[in-house]
């Protein structure tokens, strides 16, 4: 059984913790509002842009002109994997859940005879992925020293992608990252961005007509790169929002537990003080009466 200065330290140590998760919490709930804010406000450029690409590809459709980006290399064989976390811990499963989603679909492609490579953003995921695709890896993209993300990052990482590619290093893109949709949820998300893929979503409400100048194929190619620099922004700041609202909520269990066990701690406390006065009283007592 501890001690009383056993307990009493250990109750000093979980209430200093406590403070350290709270305020966490408090500086994760700051930086979730800007984050959830640039998200959200970069949803209907994302979308609207993705509308317009999927409006000229049905146009442009097989066509031997169509952009490379769009055409792809013809082949299914090479796959890079890009994973998308955040550089540091205490968020909750919000790196596990992306790791999770990336593991398996490299487990899936390498069961059908595929090439994988994986280029990692952001250190938490590169470490989870080390042990079992360290031989995989191709790049890791380092993010620790950003302040504030902006589309210069989102450009960085496209021009890399697009780079390998036209260098023939892969024939499919995905990126993996965490969708917000609240505080308690965040969705584990793949989305393919090389060669371009459109959902059908996308594809129905771009049904109006337009007249292109110049030619259609020749606005996908300037266009293309860009939808890929805006593919992987919107999933960096989909990210960042995640992860704030992973972390705000993990340090909310976090100083709650820590409650539940100074209380816990606190009651046993008293009872060994308890105890411990009541045993000297009875000492004293039994001495008294001795005499």
């Amino acid at each position: 059984m501890p001690s009383l200065k056993d307990l009493k330290n250990r109750i000093g140590s979980v209430k200093s913790t406590r403070k350290i998760t709270k305020a966490m919490q408090m500086v994760a709930a700051a930086k979730l509002r800007r984050a959830q804010e640039a998200a959200e406000a970069a949803r209907p450029y994302a979308e609207r842009m993705n509308a317009v690409m999927s409006s000229l590809a049905a146009s442009v459709g097989g066509s031997d002109a169509a952009p490379r980006l769009l055409a792809g290399t013809g082949a299914d064989q090479t796959h890079l994997l890009v994973v998308m976390t955040a550089e540091r811990g205490l968020c909750g499963g919000f790196n596990s859940t992306i790791v999770r989603l990336a593991r398996t679909k490299a487990n899936d492609l390498l069961k059908q005879g595929k090439t994988v490579k994986i280029l990692t953003v952001g250190k938490k995921g590169r470490e989870q992925l080390k042990r079992d695709f360290a031989k995989y890896f191709v790049a890791h993209i380092d993010l620790s020293d950003v302040k504030k993300m902006g589309y210069d990052n989102a450009q960085g990482i496209a021009r890399d992608l697009i780079h390998r590619f036209d260098h023939g290093e892969f024939d499919v893109a995905t990126i993996f990252f965490n969708r917000f949709q609240s505080v308690i949820s965040q969705v584990p998300t793949e989305q393919q961005v090389i060669p371009a893929k459109f959902d059908a979503d996308a594809e129905e409400g771009a049904s109006t007509l337009y007249d292109y100048e110049p030619s259609e194929e020749e606005i996908l190619a300037d266009l293309l790169p860009r939808g890929v620099a805006t593919q992987v922004f919107t999933a960096l700041l989909e990210n960042a929002a995640s992860e704030q609202g992973a972390r705000m909520t993990a340090m909310d269990n976090a100083t709650r537990n820590a409650g539940d066990m100074i209380d816990r701690l606190t009651i046993e406390y008293n009872r060994s003080r308890q105890a411990a006065i009541t045993k000297e009283l009875i000492e004293i007592i039994s001495g008294a009466e001795a005499l």
